[in-house]
């Protein structure tokens, strides 16, 4: 396994050595706190990890955790800080600077890595990985948060109904908050193309070129196709070669959707990008408590066959954030205990259709006849 050129630093914080713990990287971040209490009210004491001593500091003693500095340039640093973690989760954005060094750092120690990223090309980087894993016997499982354990239970449930599905579809109604991760990983995957599989190779469309209508409860409503990295992980889950994936968008979201990938090339310039990661520190840091519990998150996916056969089916969950925090802490149990398979793995493909049920607030229910067929473009 290649080595990443660099050094690092990792210290910890008010702690005793105790075998067999979860580390969350990425601990002091929004998303990253919330799996951390959900963990920590169930029991699990997971200790916080972060690159900013004052940040981890703060948060470790606010949920009474213990606390490690790291930051992601020297290996035997990152090493040392992994040497008694069972299961590693990265809530650090951007996941394409953090997943590469956390992940060979896991390889290194036999430390499962788990993230909660949705951007595909973290998924296509993740799965060279494969065989490493297996030779060193730990999981590697990019998504555990809402975008992909969600979507790719629901893509295994219709896919069972459909034994020779040809096609299968995903749709994700448009949330209503946002994090500061959120943002900023959604700028970072600004394209002028979207990929699709098609055969069962990814190839690339025009931003704005596929549009269906999709039911998620109230009648259809436009969606457009996105780069989500359902298009890879369901493959793996179901093995059908025809994915596509689309968000729910109104006339206005879809214009400014097309505006964002006519300027995609130049926000990816590093002027452009420092611009953008101050704009993003500007905002709040996510939405509130009361917030979340007003919100849910509605999952859509249909799979057809040669005959035009059809199952359809949606799924509601509480709010990304909420469901995030307990489906992140209950894969890392599982894996943590033993239960888990080697290699580059999917959320579905592990634990089955039905994991997301076991979860607060979710249900899941047929639908009996998709609006998306009438709405192909």
């Amino acid at each position: 396994m290649c080595s990443l050129p660099g050094r690092a630093r990792a210290s910890r914080i008010g702690e005793q050595s105790v075998p067999g713990r979860i580390l969350i990287y990425g601990g002091t971040g929004y998303t990253g706190r919330l799996i951390a209490e959900h963990a920590r009210n169930l029991q699990r004491t997971p200790v916080i990890a972060g690159r900013t001593a004052h940040r981890v500091q703060a948060v470790a003693a606010e949920l009474s955790l213990s606390g490690r500095v790291i930051t992601l340039d020297e290996h035997q640093a990152i090493d040392d800080a992994l040497g008694d973690i069972d299961v590693l989760i990265n809530a650090a954005s951007p996941f394409a600077r953090t997943a590469p060094p956390l992940i060979e750092a896991c390889l290194r120690t036999r430390t499962h890595y788990l993230d909660i990223t949705g951007e595909l090309p973290i998924f296509q980087s993740a799965a060279r990985y494969d065989d490493a894993a297996r030779e060193r016997g730990i999981m590697i499982m990019p998504g555990v948060g809402l975008g992909i354990v969600a979507s790719d239970c629901l893509a295994l449930h219709v896919a069972g109904r459909i034994p020779n599905a040809k096609y299968l579809r995903m749709a994700v109604l448009r949330p209503e908050s946002f994090s500061r991760g959120s943002i900023r990983s959604a700028l970072g995957l600004s394209n002028s193309q979207v990929t699709i599989r098609r055969n069962g190779r990814l190839i690339s469309v025009p931003v704005g070129r596929l549009q269906r209508v999709f039911d998620y409860g109230e009648g259809g409503r436009e969606s457009v196709a996105v780069n989500w990295a359902d298009v890879f992980t369901a493959y793996y889950s179901t093995g059908i070669r025809n994915i596509e994936a689309y968000f729910e968008a109104n006339l206005a979201s879809r214009a400014l959707y097309e505006l964002g990938a006519g300027v995609a090339d130049a926000l990816r310039l590093p002027a452009v990008e420092r611009w953008l990661d101050a704009v993003v520190r500007a905002l709040p840091d996510g939405p509130s408590a009361q917030r979340r519990q007003m919100e849910s998150c509605v999952i859509v996916a249909e799979v057809e066959d040669s005959w035009r056969q059809r199952s359809c089916a949606r799924l509601r969950t509480p709010d990304g954030y909420s469901f995030t925090a307990e489906a992140a802490t209950e894969i890392a149990t599982r894996a943590a205990g033993g239960d888990f398979r080697p290699g580059f793995q999917t959320p579905a493909r592990v634990y089955g259709a039905d994991l997301v049920l076991e979860f607060k607030g979710t249900w899941r229910e047929e639908v009996a006849d998709s609006l998306s067929a009438w709405g192909i473009r």
